[in-house]
């Protein structure tokens, strides 16, 4: 007898496994029981999704068998399929997410250890000025281009420690410049005196002539 029951199921839209168990009821019945596994789906929740069930005489079965199970094969199979498409977005997620912890807690260790280091080098300049080093402390303050994000607390720094050590310097070479007064403008009695003295001798001069 020919039977083109392998080709029907063949031809069913379904992605898995298709386990059939058929067992003889009562009044000539037969119980088939119909159950879709798919073994690519790692979602557990596909163990909760019931078999197929069906009951009838083999003549019912013969006439309506595939026309009750196509579409609720399609539907499970089109489920475990999702499933399957789910649990690998969310392994793929939960990779990108310690990626991204990862990522963030390298950013922290780096951001903690030149925040360090910068503290370390203004600690150090501010020692140096409490000695009265300000060219030292100057020096010690960090580079505009290693803290950017520091760049406007650098700058005010070395400003500050700028003026301490260049400001006397200014005054004391413009008071090396300054020229000394002469010495009429010191003592104005001493002027009068030598003008006299340099007179005094015309005067004996024609003295003598008389």
């Amino acid at each position: 007898m020919n039977t083109n029951f392998f080709n029907q199921i063949a031809q069913l839209p379904i992605t898995g496994d298709l386990h059939l168990t058929i067992a003889k009821g009562a009044e000539n019945n037969l119980i088939v029981s119909v159950m879709l596994q798919n073994e690519a789906c790692g979602d557990k929740a596909k163990h909760i999704i019931p078999p197929l069930n069906l009951r009838g005489t083999a003549e019912e079965l013969d006439s309506g068998f595939f026309q009750t199970i196509t579409t609720p094969l399609q539907t499970v199979s089109g489920l475990m399929v999702d499933m399957e498409a789910f649990m690998k977005q969310l392994e793929e997620a939960k990779k990108h997410s310690a990626v991204e912890k990862e990522k963030t807690d390298k950013n922290k260790k780096e951001l903690d250890g030149k925040d360090k280091k910068f503290a370390d080098a203004m600690a150090k300049a501010e020692q140096l000025e409490k000695e009265g080093k300000f060219r030292e402390a100057w020096m010690k303050v960090p580079e505009v281009a290693e803290f950017p994000l520091k760049a406007e607390q650098i700058l005010k720094r070395r400003r500050e420690l700028s003026d301490q050590f260049s400001t006397p310097s200014l005054f004391g070479a413009m008071e090396e410049q300054k020229p000394e007064p002469p010495k009429e403008a010191l003592f104005p009695e001493y002027a009068t005196n030598e003008a006299e003295e340099e007179e005094m001798p015309i005067e004996e001069d024609e003295e003598n002539e008389y």
